[in-house]
């Protein structure tokens, strides 16, 4: 069955990809735009300009509109999509110097925020009776959440508890020139415990993970393939990177996108909507 079909995805899509298209463009295309920057964090800025507005946009527009007449499968993405955009956002907002763009800024992040909202309001409103028949992939994908929340808590906690024993600040941090790392900040308050969450019900077969599984891939796969350009437009301005961690976050993105599109099989055959 097909979800409902609604005209909110476009009322709230169509301004988000206009905006962003229109902020990422000018941070990406005009000179200087990022002069207040260092280097390092220039550098990542434009490179975050560039996959919004050349990947994640186009991503945002071809769902939202295959979500309105009733796809169930685009739905995820677009809700993965915005949960995306919402992260990326709050790291313009709080950790860019002050620029032209900043209400902007805010307006995207106010978008897409309310657009996971709004996919949070129809999965109440309309429930969705999930039954995924493949235990081995749904036990994969549980195992894969666990393991990336732990493995990333490692490696942030890794910078972090050594500078806070030596009474230093972190050597990344120092890079990028800010006053605190908002990745950091997401990743260990919110994101990975979320991820961890997500991983264990899905283990239990919970109806809340079923949901939240697909949404959750297509993070990861817009997530890893940023890092992985990120980390290609730093080599390339002589920044030190590592290539073997774009290499890593490539098949990341691979991997995800399998999962992706074999869960998604599965959902469209077994997806009923009351």
């Amino acid at each position: 069955m097909q979800q409902k079909k609604s005209l909110v995805y476009l009322y709230l899509s169509l301004p988000l990809v206009l905006v962003m298209s229109m902020t990422s463009s000018i941070g990406f295309y005009t000179p200087g735009f990022y002069a207040r920057e260092t280097l390092n964090w220039a550098t990542q800025s434009l490179g975050q300009d560039m996959i919004d507005l050349y990947l994640v946009a186009p991503i945002l527009l071809v769902s939202s509109i295959l979500s309105w007449k009733g796809n169930n499968t685009a739905v995820y993405i677009w809700a993965g999509t915005n949960l995306f955009l919402v992260y990326t956002f709050c790291i313009y907002c709080f950790d860019v110097h002050f620029n032209s763009m900043f209400i902007f800024y805010c307006i995207n992040l106010g978008l897409a925020f309310y657009s996971l909202l709004f996919f949070v309001y129809t999965q109440v409103k309309t429930p969705a009776r999930i039954q995924v028949n493949n235990l081995v992939l749904t036990n994969i994908i549980g195992i894969y959440f666990i393991l990336i929340s732990i493995c990333f808590y490692f490696l942030w906690l890794s910078d972090i508890i050594p500078a806070i024993v030596a009474h230093k600040v972190p050597a990344s941090l120092l890079e990028v020139g800010l006053p605190t790392n908002a990745v950091h900040v997401i990743d260990l308050a919110v994101f990975l415990p979320g991820m961890f969450i997500t991983g264990i019900l899905l283990l239990r077969k919970k109806t809340l993970a079923f949901i939240l599984a697909p949404v959750s891939l297509v993070f990861f796969i817009l997530m890893n393939i940023t890092i992985g350009g990120l980390i290609i437009m730093m080599s390339r301005k002589g920044i030190e990177a590592s290539m073997a961690v774009a290499i890593a976050m490539g098949f990341l993105a691979f991997f995800s996108l399998i999962l992706l599109i074999l869960y998604a099989m599965q959902m469209k055959k077994n997806t009923e909507y009351s």
